[in-house]
């Protein structure tokens, strides 16, 4: 078995810490809704409680031992508004009371530390649970995290353009996973123990937060590592389709 096996049909994972299983899911961006008003001028009616349940499901399905938030728990960039605020509260008091949290900090998540309560929050390099590094992927992750067999990053929100036989077109998540290069490590870890870890870029949870296109001419991803540290990454969907080498797909 893998060490990280994503939740068929969910932008979520599975993780083998060792002594643990933990539900792993990246891009939350509680409070979007708001942010997507402000910054945008386009309203959206909230789906706070949509995700909430959607996560909660998730607990209940895979029954883990611990929950990682693998950065942007968050959606502003500064202090949280109200709303924001109050969905995260509310999230965090609707998982199982025995159930720990951990969030890796993402470029969004600002001070949380200094109000959520109940979770454990790492900085933003990232922390190892066992053989298992994470890291939200906005900044380079820590020798330690890399040092793992497996490294799970979120931040690109990554999805793909699909034509049919047609002509139509639709947008579908997916994962990216293949052998992580030390060579895109070079200049910011000189000295690493290094294990030759898999890479699994982790599609968004929350389907508002906009993308990276894998397969779109023109972009460019997010991570200072990518794509030089996934040069034979390949492409799967949420169900499990391989799509196959993600720069040819």
């Amino acid at each position: 078995m893998a060490l990280v096996e994503p939740v068929p049909d969910a932008p979520a994972a599975v993780a083998d810490l060792g002594d643990e299983r933990a539900l792993v899911v990246a891009d939350y961006h509680a409070g979007i809704e708001d942010g997507l008003r402000y910054e945008k001028g386009v309203d959206v009616d909230s789906r706070a409680e949509e995700r909430r349940d959607r996560l909660r499901s998730l607990v209940v399905e895979t029954d883990p031992d611990r929950i990682v938030f693998l950065g942007d728990l968050m959606h502003s960039i500064g202090d949280p508004g109200g709303a924001e605020r109050g969905e995260v509260e509310v999230l965090i008091e609707s998982l199982p009371g025995d159930l720990p949290v951990t969030l890796v900090k993402g470029n969004h998540d600002g001070d949380v530390e200094s109000w959520v309560r109940d979770v454990s929050v790492t900085p933003g390099h990232g922390v190892r649970l066992g053989r298992v590094g994470f890291a939200h992927g906005h900044t380079w992750p820590s020798a330690d995290v890399l040092s793992a067999d497996v490294v799970c990053v979120g931040h690109e929100h990554l999805c793909v353009r699909l034509e049919d036989e047609v002509g139509g077109t639709r947008v579908e998540q997916v994962w990216l996973r293949g052998p992580l290069k030390r060579e895109a490590f070079a200049d910011s870890r000189s000295n690493l123990d290094w294990n030759d870890p898999e890479l699994v870029v982790f599609p968004a949870f929350n389907g508002l937060s906009g993308g990276t296109w894998v397969n779109v001419s023109g972009q460019q991803f997010l991570s200072p590592f990518l794509p030089a540290g996934l040069a034979d990454g390949q492409a799967y969907l949420l169900d499990g389709t391989r799509l196959g080498a993600y720069r040819t797909v």
